[in-house]
Formats: C-alpha cells, structure tokens, sequence
C-alpha cells in the first residue's frame, strides 16, 4: 500500500510538472486518435446517413455486417491492418508499418463501423418521424438525409465524441501496428502497458490519471451537449415545418 501510494505522488508529480515524457506521448496519443476520428467521421456519417434513407437489395445485410464490425476486437483490426501493410501485403509499397499513419490508419478502422453504426440508428429514427412528410414535399434521398443529418446535428456531436473516446482508449490495434517505439510509435495506452510491464508505475499511472482525465472530459461534453440542447435549442427545423 505505501510503494502504491508513494507511486501515485509521483504520478501527480509528473502530471502538474509537465514531464516532457509524459506530455510528448499524450501530445501523440491525442493526435493520432484525433485524426484517425475525423477520418473515419468524414466516412462514417455520410455512409451512416446513406444507410438510414437509402432502400436497396442487400440493405440489411449490410446493417447486419456493420453491426457485427461493432464488436471485432481492437487486436484483429490491427492485425488485419498490419498484414495489409506489411511487406508482402497490397499496401506494403507505402512503407507505414510502424509509424505514425499507421497508427491512424488502424484508428480509423477500429471507430468506422462505431459512426457508421451509431449515425445510421440516430437519422433512421429520425427518418421514421419525418421521412413521410419529407417524402411528401418531394425531397430526395441525398436531401433527406442531409436534413435529417442536420435536424439530428447534436445527436451526431455526441457520436462524434464518442468515436474519439473509443479510439483515444484502445490499445491492441496501435500496439500491433505501431510497434510502441520509444519516441516515435508510443501513445498512452501501448506505454502504459510497457510502464507497467518493466515496473515504472510513477509514469504508468500518471499517464492512466491524463487518460481517465481525458475520458472524464469526453463524457462530461456529451452529458453537457444533452442539457445545453434540451434548455437552449428550440424546435428542430423539422418540428417547425410540421
């Protein structure tokens, strides 16, 4: 109890100092997932949007397919990703095994079919409230989905949010593809487990209280987004054309 308490000072310690280490591994941890969540955000909403008002064959099979993506495990999709990259894989010319793209590229597949998913159950129901009067006015499927996308806007902030907190949190995919390489590859999840594989708790657990911060912050934006909707935004665009 008295090394882990001594441990978790240290911790502090390093996190109100601005140890250089450990600020330089939060600095690329927030920006691989940072990017990898715009990426897979540009992506998923438009596809998610898509799949709530588009009717075609094979249009469950597909949910279905997107739904069971939700639940691969970060170390599959990294691996995937790091034979597709390697040497002898299709990819393997762009030479990103063990860097930074690479990282981000993992990223975005692990958190695609999350918004894909998440974005699609969010404008399909909004598309069974409003999709007849819609229809009704002659608007197409790209324009009703951008209206529905647009009147479900706060909702999508949300998904958004929580793309970011999935992707900032895992650690198979980044592991598997980044290498965890001091100084290059190493974000807060990967060196975290390596801190505390070699026995170095002080940065092990200063890097788990920035990240539990971190999250703490995500999960607090989304509840205030809920309640800064519900007391300020007036009736939907839709609801006023009702």
């Amino acid at each position: 109890m008295e090394s882990f308490a001594q441990g978790l000072a240290v911790a502090w310690g390093l996190v109100l100092s601005g140890d250089a280490t450990l600020r330089q591994i939060v600095a690329r941890s927030l920006a691989v997932s940072a990017t990898a969540c715009g990426l897979a955000c540009v992506l998923g909403l438009s596809i998610g949007t898509w799949l709530a008002v588009a009717r075609f064959p094979g249009r469950a099979a597909v949910v279905t397919l997107v739904n069971t993506l939700l639940a691969v495990p970060s170390v599959v999709v990294g691996l995937v990703v790091y034979l597709l990259l390697s040497r002898s894989g299709p990819l393997g010319f762009l030479g990103w095994l063990f860097t930074f793209q690479a990282m981000v590229l993992a990223q975005t597949v692990l958190v695609l079919p999350l918004v894909i998913g998440l974005t699609r159950q969010v404008v399909e129901d909004a598309e069974s409230q409003y999709g007849e009067q819609l229809r009704a006015l002659g608007a197409g499927t790209v324009w009703r989905g951008w209206l529905l996308a647009w009147d479900e806007r706060y909702a999508l902030l949300t998904v958004v949010i929580t793309a970011f907190a999935r992707a900032v949190s895992e650690v198979g995919a980044v592991m598997v593809v980044g290498g965890n390489i001091d100084g290059f590859t190493r974000v807060m999840t990967t060196a975290i487990a390596l801190e505390t594989s070699k026995g170095d708790l002080p940065l092990a657990l200063g890097l788990g209280i920035v990240l539990l911060g971190v999250v703490l912050i995500l999960n607090a934006l989304v509840a205030l987004l809920r309640r800064w909707r519900e007391r300020v935004d007036g009736p939907t665009l839709l609801e006023v054309r009702a």
